[in-house]
C-alpha cells in the first residue's frame, strides 16, 4: 500500500489482516538461515532411485526421508530432487505430512507441514498444498494451499473456496501465569 495515497476505511479494514499476515510470516517463511545455505546437506532414506543423464535428471528418495542442512531439518515420505544443467531445479516433498523446521537468523524457529511442499529453486517459489500449516513465534497460517515467493515476500492462500486460518501473536506476548493454559 502506498503511504502517500489516502485509503478508504472499508478497504483498509479488509487489507489490514493481509498486511499483518505478511508482516508476521514473511520472516518465518524465508526458510533459510543465511549460514545454512553454506552447510553440507545430508539426505537419509530407506531407498533412492536416480536417473541422471549428463547434467539433467531426477533422484527420488523414499521411506522415512530426513534431510538436514545446518538448522534446517525436513522429514517426508518421499523427496524428488530434479536437476537441470547440473543445478537443482525443483525439490518436491510429499508425505502425511511432510514437515520442515528451521532456525531463523534472529534465533527464532519456524515449523511448517503440508502433504506436499514444492520448491522451485530458480523462481524461489514454494507451493504448500494439503492441510498446510506454518508456525513461528510471530503467528501461524493454515489452509489447503499457499503459494509463497521467498524472493518478493508475496503470499497467496485460499481463494479457492477453502478456508484459511491466520493467528497473529501480539508483539509483546505476556508469559502465561502459573497454572494458566498456554
Amino acid at each position: 500500500m502506498n503511504p502517500t495515497l489516502p485509503a478508504r476505511p472499508a478497504k483498509l479494514a479488509r487489507l489490514a489482516p493481509t498486511v499483518l499476515l505478511a508482516a508476521a510470516l514473511v520472516p518465518a517463511l524465508a526458510w533459510s538461515k543465511a549460514s545454512d545455505r553454506n552447510q553440507e546437506m545430508t539426505i537419509d532414506s530407506t531407498g533412492s532411485n536416480c536417473n541422471l543423464v549428463g547434467d539433467n535428471g531426477k533422484c527420488r528418495f523414499t521411506g522415512n526421508v530426513v534431510i538436514v542442512q545446518g538448522t534446517l531439518e525436513i522429514h517426508a515420505d518421499t523427496a524428488d530432487v530434479i536437476q537441470k544443467n547440473g543445478e537443482t531445479e525443483r525439490v518436491v516433498l510429499t508425505g502425511r505430512q511432510a514437515t520442515l523446521k528451521q532456525q531463523m537468523d534472529d534465533g527464532t524457529w519456524m515449523n511448517a507441514r503440508a502433504d506436499n511442499l514444492d520448491y522451485n529453486v530458480n523462481s524461489e517459489v514454494i507451493v504448500l498444498t494439503g492441510n498446510y500449516k506454518v508456525d513461528s513465534e510471530r503467528g501461524s497460517n493454515a489452509g489447503q494451499r499457499m503459494v509463497y515467493n521467498t524472493r518478493t515476500g508475496d503470499m497467496q492462500s485460499g481463494g479457492d473456496g477453502t478456508r484459511v486460518r491466520t493467528v497473529i501473536q501480539p508483539k509483546n506476548k505476556a508469559p502465561a501465569a502459573a497454572g494458566e493454559k498456554k
